[in-house]
């Protein structure tokens, strides 16, 4: 997680920068800001441009913003940019003492309130969470989203689930794929053949036509790989193209799409980055030797194998990039660009 945090007073900076060490070290990336006159004293970076110019650099650069000071400060500062729970920031707030630790803005998805137990385990402070999924200690579908990797297909259905949850209406619960923990009181499990009384539900699926509930949330795991192979200047639009139509002839939506692979080869194909960081889509790439060692049964070219070292790139990319999970859909070819999915051994997890 990157983390920009900023402190306001002599106090608070000194609180701010042992809160950034303490946090590097637990695998945080943290950029550490103060006012001018307490920057140096406490090695921190020195505020130099208006702080709501800062925090909207903050908010489309980091994970999350802790500020130090006052709750009055975070909340005129973030104001202007404050968007969508999906997409803002984790926002917390600390008093310059360590007493509070405040979720101010993204407390689940974001990871806000996480982030504040965290500052309170390094303090001893008091973490303040004020989600009322939280307060209640009900099941929180967003919390679950997060957790799973899993995408949230429809924020109005997740807030109707939330609601349903609080108000102990009955919220189903239907999933292709095992479940390791004791699913909440909440949540009533069904299968395809049942027919659930109430109006929402979630269905855990790769497949967004799937509907076992009047209203269904589709919870999409990030569990796909999608080999490519390409011709070198192949342009990316026809590169999304036949991951678009790979994808529709499986009924897959791209949110299940964990990562693109292919040969070491196609590393620096423009078609294929591009493609990528328009969706941001991991690439990873693996050598000829590493692809030639992968087990199966694959679709065989004696000229892509002329070509690249390997007689076949995209279904054995695929399965590698899935650590070595299952070929679900092989090989399909169209104007040069092959493309193939892989299922990666995966279950859900509620505790």
């Amino acid at each position: 997680m990157k983390l920009a945090m900023i402190s306001f007073t002599e106090r608070g900076s000194r609180l701010c920068r042992n809160l950034s060490e303490a946090l590097e070290m637990q695998g945080y990336c943290c950029e550490a800001y103060a006012m001018k006159k307490y920057a140096e004293p406490h090695q921190l970076i020195p505020l130099t441009k208006p702080l709501q110019e800062w925090t909207g650099e903050m908010f489309e650069a980091c994970d999350a913003i802790c500020f130090i000071g006052a709750s009055g400060i975070a909340v005129r500062s973030i104001a202007p940019f404050v968007r969508d729970k999906t997409k803002d920031p984790a926002v917390v707030v600390m008093d310059e003492k360590g007493i509070f630790a405040i979720s101010l803005l993204s407390g689940h998805l974001g990871g806000a309130n996480d982030l504040a137990g965290v500052l309170a385990n390094l303090t001893g402070a008091i973490p303040v969470i004020t989600t009322a999924t939280d307060v209640n200690g009900k099941f929180a579908v967003d919390v679950f989203a997060k957790k799973n990797r899993l995408y949230i297909e429809n924020m109005t259905y997740a807030k109707e689930i939330s609601a349903d949850v609080l108000d102990e209406k009955p919220v189903g619960f239907y999933s292709d794929f095992p479940v390791l923990d004791q699913i909440p009181e909440e949540i009533i499990p069904v299968t395809k053949e049942q027919v659930f009384e109430g109006t929402n539900g979630m269905a855990v699926t790769l497949y967004p036509n799937i509907q076992p509930f009047k209203h269904t949330l589709h919870l999409i795991p990030k569990i796909l790989t999608v080999g490519i192979g390409c011709r070198r200047g192949t342009d990316a639009a026809e590169i999304e193209q036949a991951v678009m139509e790979s994808l529709s002839a499986a009924g897959f939506s791209i949110h299940g799409i964990e990562q693109i692979a292919s040969i070491d080869l196609k590393a620096e194909e423009p078609g294929i980055l591009s493609f990528c960081e328009k969706y941001k889509i991991p690439f990873v790439t693996y050598s000829k030797e590493e692809l030639s060692e992968v087990k199966g049964t694959f679709t065989e070219s004696e000229f892509v194998k002329e070509i690249t070292g390997v007689s076949n790139v995209c279904e054995r990319s695929a399965v590698l990039g899935s650590l070595r999970g299952r070929l679900i859909q092989k090989k399909k070819a169209a104007k040069g660009i092959t493309t193939a999915i892989a299922l990666r051994e995966w279950s859900v997890e509620f505790e």
